[in-house]
């Protein structure tokens, strides 16, 4: 997806993430193609429960609602993703893309179940 982790504000439950769409899924007219949109913001949503639990949650959505609201450029994205509200049974997860020079381009909300975090298999085994 060509994502890179940024940064981690605790206080905000607030993830900063980088994006650059590969050159395939780039549409004729030069923006990214909307389900890899969704995909990062997905990703930004998804990391900010994860690093707000201390990586022993991830989330598995509900649903996920997505307003883009201008064209999404080729070039490098920045993706935020915050937790909303934490509950036992269900957690409200937002997410925003941007350009380089801060206009949001893209926003959406999730709403998800909280599970434990799947631990990749051991390649020892």
């Amino acid at each position: 997806m060509g994502v890179e982790f940024d940064s981690f504000d605790r206080e905000r439950e607030e993830i900063t993430l980088r994006f650059r769409a590969p050159d395939s899924f780039i549409t004729p007219r030069g923006s990214v193609q909307g389900g890899l949109i969704a995909g990062f913001l997905d990703e930004v949503m998804g990391w900010a429960h994860v690093w707000a639990t201390d990586h022993a949650e991830a989330p598995l959505n509900l649903d996920l609602t997505m307003t883009i609201l201008k064209p999404v450029p080729a070039g490098p994205l920045v993706g935020k993703g915050r937790v909303i509200k934490r509950g036992r049974r269900v957690i409200f997860l937002e997410g925003e893309l941007f350009d380089p020079a801060g206009t949001l381009l893209a926003r959406a909300t999730s709403t998800a179940i909280p599970t434990p975090r799947p631990v990749a298999a051991s390649r020892d085994s």
